[in-house]
């Protein structure tokens, strides 16, 4: 920590960093003009960057350059258990690796704060009409993750700087926004901003409190575990002004996803968002956080809110002590985080949008991005009533219907709204159709105090709305096994069988294998289509029942008065209830003195935990970037649930048949998220999306859709898992070539290890997302962008050529993609390689990540010695 800048906290007997002054040093008047991101960023840098690096960093912030990296210290690493397990097994497996070397395994342990909550675990295999759904689901949820759950126990107790949030107890995100996030942290009695990165790309939602927080892979949280700075470039920061007030009966999903769609059209991939305005000034902290959330829905990397009175007024809600709510106020108002301290900062582009133009919306059938009006959905072919038979499911069944999510749960208008329309149905007679599966799934416990405070508990479990989990279930393909007769019905008939869900990712083949598309829904919403049946029905027009005498029963009907869900939610959510929850799941554990080796003892027959193999063989070797192969040829939007998915695994599918070999029956082979510690079965997953359009994959004349892949130089059309088999098998390097927006979605690290075990060395795509790009290069994988106007279709590429690249990495430079055709031609083409920065062109060149630590570790450690 520097020591130059510091000054008292007035009021407090903290110090804090006047990174005004150190601003104004270098150019007077520049402060008020940095928008908050740059401040907080600013700040981080004051406090901790390298002295001789200070002053060119900042100007890079003041003057508004990108010319050179900075570094960002976060102050903490926050993991869902899929991503963060796998991250610990991989600081596992490098514990081995420096054991092998001679260097002391135990030295190697996070640097940073880490903090993992097990909430990807669960699968909603009982549904909420089952008054024992959680005790169920949860003794299920045990009984399939032995294996993880023990290797998670090893690490809290074998990993210094690591703490664990047990399963059942909420969402990470949610939690984080609950109680995780201090807004202001203090150390060694110094007061700084709260920062973090998370390993899911849904990190962002605690920005509704101000706090800078950004999703990244688990490779780089790793990295930052470690110790590592986050070195970047300054982002592209975009000012959207809110003007404007929500319409009576608009929820926050409403909004959000009306700003989905919109900024996804304004082009902010990358960006880092920050909302003010009249309009921002009328959204209710949940109401920012529901928007946050859905960050990287936009394409954004962090869609941030100023700390104002809506923050005060949250932060003595969810019960924070009072002592801190008072620095966080006194904290943002010396420093100009506060938000009347914004008024002159200055963006390089401005979104204007107006709340007051948001109606009623839902979000599909395929991508949160693809908003419909409620109003419209007849018009666009969505909905409309027709003729079914009696005794049969309706075209276009609701077959899921889940209230889950962080994006909604956090916010007590939604559930409220939700609980106020169940209550309204069941006086009017209304229930839910009997094939539809039903949940709720709460992010915090809080949710379930305070609807029960409010009398709706009971009315939402009429209708099949039980509590099944406090965890991230459907929204994340966790959504179980349908009922047999049910799944029998969807099979015979060939039925377009639906999804409705109040989360945030609805890709096709995601939420379950027989909903062959879903619908993103306010939690209001949600209730009303599992009384409807069928995404068939115009939800604002169409009757959902008769009374007892006789009436038609319309949305309109059943829906409360904004007036009555503001009052309940100002009677029945109360910070006690915050305090109830939260007290005891972070009191200080005293150490029970129980001492574990540094090392862990893998078990063999594990299909969950294996020790990552990313220091052997042809990992620990050089990329020939040579004679490669195209393993996939793909359009755009190919997501990293294309590339690694995270659903249910199917018995058919190349994972499935794996885990019978290893004895596993069906019922418990689980989802393909869980089974991310052990590359056996995670490698098995690659491209294993049933939707995959692999435009090598070509049978009859016509692209075949399918975990399809073309082995070359036969030609022969195979099974994905096949041909990355036979690749492997002769020692193939490969190349994937795609389109636009290539690894949209979760930040996945599967979907990196996935290709690059598969001996894929470099990746052309005409763009790339965030995330996914740093999981490419934090693997070893190299990633080159196409030249604007030139893709896979103007090259004519068909995956019959090799590929050769050839030119100096170095940060963004022109390399040449050589393709050479099966008819001997040879084409130059130029192409950016995507390594942005000095440190990721580093990272590459050593392997990747986890053997750029390695070799630095052992070297230091020879050094010491």
């Amino acid at each position: 920590m520097n020591t130059g800048n510091r000054k008292p906290l007035p009021g407090t007997k903290l110090d804090y960093f006047d990174t005004r002054a150190a601003v104004e040093a270098i150019q007077p008047g520049a402060y008020d003009k940095l928008p908050y991101t740059s401040r907080v960023l600013a700040e981080n840098l004051v406090r901790r960057c390298d002295p001789l690096m200070l002053t060119a960093s900042l100007k890079q912030i003041i003057e508004r350059k990108r010319d050179l990296d900075f570094p960002w210290f976060p102050a903490r690493v926050v993991c869902h258990d899929i991503l963060g397990q796998t991250a610990l097994v991989d600081l596992a497996g490098l514990r081995d690796a420096i054991a092998l070397e001679g260097g002391d395994p135990a030295m190697v342990n996070p640097v940073v704060p880490t903090q993992l909550v097990v909430d990807h675990s669960l699968a909603v295999e009982c549904g909420g009409f089952d008054p024992d759904a959680f005790e169920k689901n949860r003794a299920i949820e045990d009984r399939r993750n032995e294996d993880r759950f023990d290797f998670i126990n090893w690490t809290k107790k074998a990993f210094k700087n690591v703490d664990v949030i047990p399963p059942g107890n909420g969402i990470l995100h949610q939690i984080n926004l609950e109680r995780m996030s201090p807004v202001i942290q203090v150390k060694d009695s110094v007061a700084f901003p709260d920062t973090l990165v998370g390993t899911d790309s849904h990190t962002p939602m605690v920005d509704a409190l101000g706090v800078l927080a950004i999703g990244v892979g688990g490779l780089e949280a790793e990295s930052v575990m470690l110790g590592r700075a986050s070195y970047m470039r300054l982002p592209d920061i975009i000012g959207v002004d809110l003007t404007g007030k929500p319409q009576p009966g608009i929820t926050a999903t409403d909004i959000v996803l009306a700003l989905t769609e919109f900024l996804r059209n304004s082009k902010v991939v990358s960006s880092y968002l920050e909302f003010y305005g009249e309009g921002a000034s009328h959204l209710t902290l949940g109401d920012r956080a529901t928007i946050s959330n859905m960050a990287p829905e936009f394409g954004s990397t962090a869609a941030m809110f100023y700390i104002d009175e809506q923050t005060i007024k949250y932060l003595k809600l969810t019960g924070r002590e009072d002592e801190l709510v008072k620095l966080v106020e006194t904290y943002a108002k010396e420093t100009g985080l506060w938000a009347d301290s914004l008024k002159n900062a200055e963006y390089e582009r401005v979104l204007s949008f107006d709340l007051s133009s948001v109606v009623r919306n839902i979000a599909g059938p395929s991508n949160p991005h693809k908003r419909v009006p409620t109003s419209e959905l007849a018009a666009r072919g969505i909905s409309g009533v027709v003729e079914n038979e009696p005794g049969l499911m309706p075209d276009g069944a609701v077959i899921i219907a889940a209230i889950t999510s962080c994006t909604n749960t956090n916010n007590p208008r939604n559930m409220i709204a939700a609980g106020l329309i169940a209550r309204n149905a069941n006086k009017l007679g209304l229930t839910r159709k009997p094939w539809v599966k039903s949940s709720l799934a709460p992010g915090s416990k809080t949710v379930a105090l305070y609807l029960e405070e409010a009398g709706l508990m009971p009315e939402l479990e009429s209708l099949g709305f039980g509590v099944v989990a406090f965890a991230c279930t459907t929204c994340n393909g966790m959504s179980g096994a349908l009922d047999p007769v049910i799944q029998q019905e969807i099979i015979d008939r060939d039925l377009y069988a639906t999804a409705v869900l109040s989360g945030n990712r609805n890709f096709d083949g995601r939420i379950h294998p027989y909903a062959k598309q879903a619908f993103l829904a306010s939690p209001p919403l949600v209730v009303a289509y599992a009384i409807a049946g069928t995404i068939r029905f115009d939800i604002e027009k169409d009757i959902l029942g008769t009374d007892a005498s006789g009436k038609p029963i319309r949305l309109a009907d059943i829906w409360p008065s904004d007036e009555e869900i503001d009052a309940i939610v100002a009677s029945s959510v109360k910070p006690e209830q915050f305090r109830k929850v939260y007290t005891p799941m972070f009191a200080i554990q005293a150490d029970n003195g129980e001492k574990v080796s540094p090392l862990y003892d893998w078990r063999e027959q594990s299909t969950y935990i294996r020790r990552p193999p990313y220091w052997e063989g042809a990992l620990a070797g050089e990329r020939s970037l040579t004679a490669m192969r195209p393993l996939a040829v793909l359009g755009d939007n190919i997501t990293t649930d294309h590339l690694s998915p995270s659903n249910a695994i199917m018995l058919n599918s190349a994972a499935g048949e794996y885990l019978a070999k290893m004895g596993l029956p069906e019922e418990d082979f689980n989802s393909y998220a869980t089974h991310r510690g052990d590359h056996l079965t995670a490698q098995r997953a690659t491209f294993a999306n049933p939707t995959l359009i692999n435009e090598m994959a070509v049978v009859d004349g016509k692209v075949k859709a399918g975990s399809l892949a073309r082995v070359e130089p036969e030609g022969t059309v195979t099974r994905m898992w096949e041909a990355i088999e036979t690749y492997m098998e002769r020692k193939q390097p490969l190349i994937i070539i795609a389109g636009a927006d290539y690894g949209q979605g979760s930040s996945r690290d599967w979907a990196a290890k996935g290709v690059r075990l598969a001996g894929v060395e470099a990746i052309a795509a005409e763009g790339f997302e965030r995330i996914h790009r740093t999981n490419l290069v934090g693997m070893g994988v190299l990633p080159l962008e196409f030249k604007a106007g030139v893709n896979r279709l103007t090259l004519a590429l068909d995956g019959t050529e090799t590929y050769d690249v050839i030119g100096e990495r170095t940060p963004r430079a022109t390399l040449t993609l050589v393709v050479n055709r099966k008819n001997g031609e040879r084409l130059e083409v130029p192409v950016t390689c995507r390594l942005d920065t000095a440190e990721e062109v580093s990272i590459y060149e050593a392997g990747g990540v986890l053997q750029r630590f390695a070799q630095d570790f052992l070297a230091s450690s020879v050094k010491a010695a």
